[in-house]
């Protein structure tokens, strides 16, 4: 199956802050693909490079060399007219539910938004937005409520109803619930996998968090200075994990269990004094 997404040796570099202050390089050479109806986590402490990764393949950040392909078609480069149309197949879901929605707006004006911007009628868009509540569990009279008026967790369904407008084939999730508390963490997760067994959409899944990423993710790639030092199926990168940064990123993870992170933490300071003696 050929790749919905692929981004190859990718370089970006911000410039820099003095007259002759030299450009950091936040992308080195980064290579990734998704298949359609795909899951790949993207996972790294921050600093990593992986929102930048995602905000250039949304086109909000321009990369200094390398391709970023979408279903065949180089979109490196493309024009504002062309991302305009591309996003009818690319779409984003934010960090923050409490900055990523429009106070002013009532839900109804939200979700019909992008439909209107593409073309559709203001009555067949509003007509649209009861069916966009019920997808992601939320009651039609939301549609003429603001967005104050719900908690963290309801906004980002809110969010991903968006997402969701234009039947997209790809979203961008950047950090989509480390806002939440780890129970609204978990519908959000779920609601997630559903929308992309309903759907078929494919998720690039930004994260810090090794144990959300398992949760969803098909395969994951882990991103350490602008490179990635490990990609593979989820189940071989969480539990045979070949990269001595993404072993640390997994003794990281916090467990309810104390023995079990007592010892999570002797491994990972040996793992440490290891590195730094090498």
């Amino acid at each position: 199956m050929n790749p919905l997404l692929q981004v190859s040796k990718l370089r970006l570099s911000y410039p820099g802050r003095g007259f002759r202050s030299a450009a950091p390089e936040v992308l080195r050479g980064v290579s990734l693909d998704i298949a359609p109806g795909e899951t790949v986590g993207l996972v790294g402490e921050s600093g990593s490079g992986k929102t930048t990764l995602g905000r250039a393949v949304l086109g909000l950040a321009a990369p200094t060399s390398g391709s970023i392909t979408f279903d065949g078609n180089d979109i490196t480069a493309a024009s504002q007219r062309e991302r305009r149309k591309l996003a009818r197949d690319i779409q984003v879901v934010f960090q923050d539910p409490y900055t990523s929605l429009n106070p002013a707006l009532q839900i109804a004006d939200i979700l019909s938004e992008p439909l209107i911007a593409q073309g559709q009628k203001p009555a067949d868009a509003r007509r649209s937005v009861t069916a966009l509540l019920d997808k992601v569990g939320l009651p039609a009279d939301s549609a003429a409520r603001y967005p104050r008026e719900f908690s963290g967790g309801q906004r980002q369904r809110i969010a991903i109803a968006r997402a969701l407008a234009l039947q997209p084939r790809l979203i961008v999730c950047d950090e989509p619930v480390s806002a939440l508390d780890l129970t609204t963490q978990a519908r959000i997760l779920d609601l997630l996998i559903d929308l992309q067994r309903e759907t078929g959409v494919a998720y690039l899944f930004i994260t810090h968090d090794l144990s959300v990423v398992r949760h969803i993710s098909h395969r994951i790639a882990v991103m350490f200075r602008g490179e990635l030092v490990e990609t593979g199926p989820t189940a071989q990168v969480t539990e045979e994990p070949e990269s001595n940064y993404t072993r640390r990123l997994v003794l990281a993870s916090p467990t309810a269990d104390p023995d079990r992170q007592r010892q999570r933490r002797e491994a990972r300071r040996m793992l440490s004094h290891s590195a730094s003696t090498t």
